[in-house]
C-alpha cells in the first residue's frame, strides 16, 4: 500500500552546508527504500512530501522526528494513495527563496515558506504548483 505523509519542520542549522547534507542524505536513503518526495526550503523552514510503502514511510518519519536536525516537527497531511505525485524524485529540491513571491502569495498570507500557517491540503497544492512550474531539481 502506497502512502503520502507531509510534514514542516524547521533546520536547527539553516547553512548551505546543513540543507545540502540533509539533501544528500536523504536521496540516498530515499532510494534504497523505494520512497519518492519533495523537499522545500526557505529562511530555516523544511515542508517535505514523502511517498511510498507505509512501514517505509512510518520508519522514515519516526527517523526525522528523532533526527538533531530538525525541530518543531508538526505532521500536516498523510494519507493512502493509488500512485505517486513525486515518483520522478527519490528527493526533489526546491529553495523557497528563489521562488517567485506569486506563487507563495497565492498559498498564503505572506510570500514566505509557512507551512506551519496554513493547512496541510494547502501546502500539497504548492507542492503540486512546483512540480508543474517544473521548479524542482534533483530529478533522479
Amino acid at each position: 500500500m502506497l502512502v503520502r505523509l507531509l510534514y514542516a519542520s524547521r533546520a536547527v542549522d539553516a547553512s548551505a552546508a546543513a540543507i545540502e547534507s540533509i539533501f544528500k542524505s536523504a536521496r540516498q536513503h530515499n532510494h534504497d527504500q523505494g520512497v519518492t518526495g519533495i523537499l522545500v526550503y526557505g529562511d530555516g523552514v523544511f515542508l517535505q512530501a514523502i511517498e511510498g510503502g507505509r512501514q517505509a514511510i512510518s520508519d522514515l518519519y519516526g527517523t526525522i522526528q528523532r533526527d538533531a536536525r530538525h525541530r518543531d516537527v508538526v505532521l500536516l497531511d498523510y494519507e493512502e494513495i493509488t500512485q505517486r505525485r513525486f515518483g520522478g524524485w527519490s528527493m526533489g529540491l526546491v529553495n523557497a527563496s528563489k521562488l517567485n513571491a506569486n506563487v507563495l502569495l497565492k498559498y498564503s498570507d505572506r510570500a514566505v515558506l509557512d507551512p506551519y500557517s496554513v493547512s496541510g491540503k494547502v501546502s500539497l497544492a504548492l507542492l503540486e504548483e512546483l512540480i508543474d512550474t517544473a521548479s524542482i531539481v534533483g530529478r533522479s
